[in-house]
C-alpha cells in the first residue's frame, strides 16, 4: 500500500477503535460540527463514502443547492442506523480504502482527522497526529479552494490574513503578519473553521486573530 492510503487507513481505525469505547451518552454528544451529534458526525463519514453521484444530487436539490444543509440532512438520516453499523461501515471503508466521489484522494485523510477532532475535542479525549499527517492535512486546508471551502466557512487563507499562525510542536507555519501560536489540533480546528477560544491562542496577534474567529 502506498503512503497516502495507509495514512488514511491508520487514521480511520483509529477513530473506530475509539468509537469502540464510547457509551450511549457519548455517542450522544454535541460535536463541534454545528448541532450535529458525535453520532452524526460518524455516520457521515461512515456513508459519505459510499454515496454515488447519482444518489448526491437529488439531496442537494432537496436543500436548496445548500451543500451544508444537504450534507446534515443525510448525516442524521444515516445516524439512526447505530452505533454498530456506524463502526462496522467505517471498519470497512478503512479496509477499501473507500473516498468520497469527485473528491482528492487526500481529501479523505483530511476528513479522518479533523472529523476525529470534532467527535474527541467535545469529550475531552485528544490524539496527536504525526507531524507527516499534520503537515498533509494542513497544508491541504489552506490551500483548498472553492467548492472545497464551502464546508468549512470559506477560505482559511482570508481567515489568517494579517497573521502568521504556527503550529507549537511541529515544524509548520503559515502567513505573514503577527504571530498567533497554537497547539496542533487548535491550528487544525482554526484552518477548517472550527473557531479557537482566547485562551488557546498565544502571541501578539493572539486577540486579534480569536476577535476574528469569534465576531
Amino acid at each position: 500500500m502506498s503512503e497516502l492510503p495507509q495514512l488514511i487507513r491508520t487514521e480511520r481505525l483509529a477513530l473506530v477503535d475509539f468509537l469502540e469505547t464510547l457509551g450511549p451518552t457519548q455517542w450522544a454528544t454535541r460535536s463541534l460540527c454545528d448541532a450535529w451529534t458525535v453520532q452524526d458526525v460518524a455516520a457521515h463519514l461512515a456513508w459519505t463514502p459510499r454515496l454515488r453521484p447519482s444518489e448526491l444530487l437529488p439531496g442537494i436539490v432537496k436543500a436548496g443547492f445548500r451543500l451544508n444543509r444537504a450534507s446534515a440532512e443525510t448525516a442524521k438520516r444515516w445516524a439512526e442506523r447505530g452505533p454498530e453499523a456506524i463502526v462496522a461501515q467505517l471498519r470497512q471503508n478503512a479496509e477499501t480504502n473507500a473516498k468520497p466521489p469527485g473528491v482528492p484522494e487526500i481529501a479523505a485523510l483530511v476528513d479522518a482527522v479533523v472529523h476525529a477532532i470534532d467527535i474527541r475535542h467535545p469529550l475531552s479525549s485528544p490524539r496527536p497526529v504525526s507531524p507527516e499527517v499534520f503537515a498533509k492535512v494542513a497544508n491541504f486546508s489552506v490551500e483548498a479552494k472553492w467548492p472545497m471551502t464551502v464546508s468549512v466557512g470559506g477560505s482559511a487563507r482570508k481567515r489568517l490574513a494579517g497573521v502568521r499562525l504556527v503550529a507549537d510542536g511541529y515544524d509548520w507555519a503559515y502567513g505573514e503578519g503577527h504571530e498567533v501560536h497554537a497547539s496542533g489540533d487548535t491550528v487544525l480546528r482554526i484552518l477548517n473553521g472550527r473557531g479557537a477560544t482566547r485562551q488557546e491562542l498565544t502571541g501578539d496577534g493572539a486577540t486579534h486573530l480569536a476577535m476574528r474567529l469569534n465576531p
